[in-house]
């Protein structure tokens, strides 16, 4: 997939008029090649970063000058405007390897919700090593075999290429059944004693001796 950027002059505080425009200011670097200071459509940026994600290798268009394959590997965010404030581009060699974390995606519904247990996703990411063409977008789990208290998917049961080597240790759980917590029941504290006519201590009545 293809990103059109620019380069920028604009640095500092200035790029706030950028970003009022509907551009998001990046940085592109990477070995080899100088620094870049760009800005890129923000709209733009946001439909290629949810189809591609972290993982996946994007054409940068500069100018349309020149095209640079890179990896988006690294945005900021402020939380106080809920948009993208800059964004960081690596660009990359497509034949040599590079490490990355992959996502991990369940799918499937395990028989074992059905019999009140609980299906735990253990791991979020797996690391792996690859060239950047043959790196996974995400690794998608099948829970449907999921059936008892114990049962388990562990990074050694992926199925991967040669063209993929996993760092994360093969015995790692990625997802596991575990029994559910029983809810304990709390014993309300005894209601006080009310005293009654019944109950209540009578005092005994002292009656004087005459002498």
């Amino acid at each position: 997939m293809e990103l059109k950027v620019q380069e920028r002059t604009i640095l500092g505080k200035k790029v706030k008029s950028l970003r009022a425009s509907g551009f998001t200011p990046a940085e592109l670097y990477g070995k080899g090649i100088k620094n870049k200071h760009l800005s890129v459509g923000s709209r733009d940026f946001m439909k290629v970063f949810k189809e591609a994600g972290e993982n996946t290798v994007v054409t940068l268009d500069v100018d349309g000058k020149e095209k640079l394959p890179v990896m988006i590997s690294g945005i900021h965010f402020d939380h106080l405007k809920n948009e993208v404030a800059t964004v960081d581009f690596h660009k990359i060699n497509m034949d040599e390897k590079i490490e990355a974390e992959i996502p991990v995606e369940l799918t499937g519904e395990a028989p074992a919700i059905k019999k009140g247990l609980i299906v735990v996703k253990a791991m979020n990411e797996i690391k792996v090593s690859a060239t950047p063409g043959n790196l996974p977008h995400e690794f998608t789990v099948d829970v449907s075999g999921l059936a008892d208290e114990g049962n388990a998917i562990h990074v050694r049961d992926l199925k991967v290429g040669k063209e993929i080597k996993i760092l994360t240790a093969e015995n790692s759980v990625i997802v596991i059944v575990n029994k559910a917590k029983e809810e304990k029941e709390e014993t309300p504290p005894p209601a006080p004693e009310v005293a009654t006519a019944e109950t209540a201590p009578v005092a005994e009545e002292k009656t004087e001796e005459k002498k």
